[in-house]
């Protein structure tokens, strides 16, 4: 009796789509390497963010694997009312802190983004405004030598970076992998998608769905990575990753 309690339980449709969103990782991870500077780049989308002057809520920010140079847009797009002006500020500081995530070192590769972009440390504005060794004591012939110097040994710095940012994905993916629980599907069975923010129905409150569907899978691309069509037979828009799909029962 209980195990047919059980497999009712994971027929029911609404109990399927009310189901907990599991955070646990359904893969091991796939690290992405690069093996030097802007050869890949990271995008992502954030917003909407609190209004900014002239009308910019949204932030496109790109990041390259290698030497974690970030370069960040702020755009708009019209929509509901405006928000406190001090909320708004965030596009105004952007380049602000732009410039010192560049200046800042990375524990994965154990240098600043821009040493390895320009292949030397940049000088900050307390260095101009305060007079320091290194600011006070050379001169611009002295300077023409280091920085030519400098070019001649950025292989070197690239390389020791890439070294050491190999060895801390092996640490990061094992830490990850200990807490995989592997799950995969296969051609024809049927699946659920979860919600996501701006697909949820906000009127539903409490109530509305954490997975909607059933979709089938089509094909698998690659990765844990399914392509998905409709019952009707329609293709749904892009791949999707085996953590935003959970298998259907009927």
């Amino acid at each position: 009796m209980r195990n047919d309690a059980m497999e009712f339980a994971k027929r029911c449709d609404a109990c399927q789509r009310h189901a907990h969103v599991s955070h646990q990782p359904a893969e091991p991870l796939h690290q992405v390497i690069s093996p030097w500077p802007f050869m890949k780049w990271g995008m992502d989308i954030l917003g909407p963010l609190p209004r900014a002057p002239g009308n910019k809520i949204y932030m496109l920010a790109m990041t390259d694997y290698f030497s974690k140079w970030i370069e960040a847009e702020s755009f708009s797009h019209v929509t509901e009312t405006q928000l406190e002006e001090i909320r708004g500020k965030w596009a105004e500081e952007l380049p602000l802190v732009l410039w010192a995530d560049r200046t800042t070192p990375k524990v994965g590769t154990g240098q600043t983004p821009f040493s390895l972009v320009f292949g030397v440390e940049v000088v900050i504005p307390s260095e101009v405004s305060v007079p320091t060794h290194r600011s006070g004591c050379i001169t611009e012939d002295r300077n023409q030598v280091e920085m030519a110097s400098n070019l001649d040994t950025i292989d070197e710095l690239r390389t020791s970076a890439q070294i050491r940012m190999a060895f801390y994905l092996q640490m990061v993916a094992r830490s990850y992998n200990r807490n995989v629980k592997v799950r995969t599907l296969q051609v024809g069975d049927l699946v659920l998608r979860k919600v996501f923010q701006n697909t949820k129905n906000q009127q539903a409150g409490k109530f509305a769905y954490n997975w909607e569907g059933p979709y089938q899978v089509e094909s698998i691309v690659g990765n844990e990575a399914y392509r998905l069509m409709t019952m009707e037979g329609q293709m749904v828009p892009k791949s999707w990753n085996i953590t935003h799909l959970k298998k259907y029962f009927t």
